[in-house]
């Protein structure tokens, strides 16, 4: 059975679906994983023996130039994100396909290239804060800016979707006109399905009944990662109390050039040694004191365990390794669904939620404080005990019984 698994987004859109793709391979099936060519997300998958299928440009060429991507990049980004599906998916697919899973950044052609399939397709999503709600706000999108004294929620949804039939609706509609297929009038709605899959940790995501969906909850998507960590940090570790680490990620952070240096003095204000990630901002130090050591890519579920906390900026896979290993959390939250991981740390009680982006020393040592403390620490690992580890498995007999059902 051959199943294709699309995405375009980070990291955190990508490892989970090779974690995905690596329980469908277990089951017997044959997955193919298309997504964004970066050289990281190439080499990730690699790692697990699968190839990439590469879909649209590299992320990175869209994230990391000299300042943040504008509503007119978004909106060239957008016509080429659904030719590329169009094209990329249905190449992909020649050699016969049972199903077709699309989560990412608004997968637009997906769906539209398993209806002229004949196939089923499935929409997942790793937080549920972009499917439309009586509970909270959308969030923001390029397009026309809904007005600021508007409230009610049903106004604000619709708006969204406007703006999202702005973004993608004329060139989806072009593709399924060629593709002999009828005009979509909600590109939202199409996309996301009336049963989107959520893979969220249930213990740090229970929100089943926070949208209008009929949501099916699989559980986080994790990937198994068995790297030894670098011998230098292994050194490191051993050589004095836990460290706090601090890594952001694929956030370009164009709004603090000087995070690195910062957010090292308010961990050295704790007394605390670092362990600082370069990431796609690439952090430095300012300085050489042996008390801080620098790393690029490195193995969370091995070095989570080892710290005495995590500053992140509040990404799904971030944050679900921060729990998972019993980790106190400081996030930092810079865009999308990262506020509302934010939230959710501070509520369930596991670390703290620094509500400005651009934090200063003496702000990100007071939350630093508050994660530092022996309570947060009991919390963390008491939430630590109910996070699983199966969802990834879940999905794949979910998705396989799916693609024997459409057959």
């Amino acid at each position: 059975m051959r199943v294709l698994l699309s995405t375009w987004g980070s990291r955190g859109d990508v490892e989970p679906l090779a974690a995905l793709a690596v329980r469908l391979r277990e089951l017997g099936a044959e997955p193919q994983v298309c997504a964004p060519p970066d050289e990281e997300f190439a080499r990730l998958l690699a790692g697990v023996g699968l190839p990439l299928v590469p879909l649209g440009p590299p992320v990175r060429s869209v994230v990391t130039g000299e300042k943040p991507p504008t509503a007119q990049d978004a909106f060239r980004l957008a016509p080429e994100l659904v030719a590329a599906r169009f094209a990329t998916l249905t190449a992909a697919a020649a050699g016969g396909c049972d199903a077709l899973l699309a989560t990412g950044l608004m997968p637009a052609g997906a769906r539209d290239v398993a209806e002229r399939l004949g196939v089923p397709y499935v929409f997942a999503c790793f937080h549920p804060f972009g499917l439309p709600s009586p509970h909270f706000r959308p969030g923001q999108r390029p397009g026309t800016p809904s007005p600021q004294e508007e409230t009610d929620l049903k106004v604000l949804w619709r708006q969204d979707a406007e703006r999202v039939n702005a973004l993608y609706g004329p060139a989806l509609n072009h593709h399924r006109a060629q593709a002999g297929l009828p005009p979509v009038d909600d590109v939202r709605d199409h996309v996301l399905t009336d049963r989107p899959w959520l893979a969220a940790d249930p213990a740090l995501g229970p929100w089943q009944d926070a949208t209008d969906f009929d949501l099916v909850q699989t559980g986080a998507w994790i990937l198994p990662d068995e790297r030894p960590l670098p011998e230098g940090l292994e050194a490191f570790l051993a050589a004095g109390e836990p460290p706090v680490y601090v890594g952001f990620g694929s956030m370009a952070l164009h709004r603090s050039k000087d995070l690195g240096r910062l957010t090292v003095e308010a961990v050295r204000a704790q007394g605390r040694r670092i362990v600082l990630a370069r990431g796609w901002a690439g952090l430095t130090a300012a300085d050489d004191r042996d008390d801080c050591f620098l790393v690029g890519d490195v193995n969370h579920q091995a070095l989570f365990p080892r710290v005495a906390a995590v500053v992140h900026h509040g990404g799904a896979g971030t944050t679900t390794a921060a729990a998972r290993a019993g980790a106190p959390q400081v996030v930092v939250p810079q865009i999308a669904d990262q506020p509302h991981w934010a939230r959710r740390v501070a509520e369930l009680g596991v670390g703290a939620a620094h509500t400005d982006p651009v934090p200063t020393p003496d702000s990100l040592s007071e939350a630093l404080a508050t994660a530092l403390t022996p309570e947060t620490r009991r919390r963390a690992r008491a939430v630590a005990a109910e996070v699983r580890t199966d969802g990834a498995l879940v999905a794949a007999r979910m998705l396989l019984d799916v693609a024997a059902r459409g057959r």
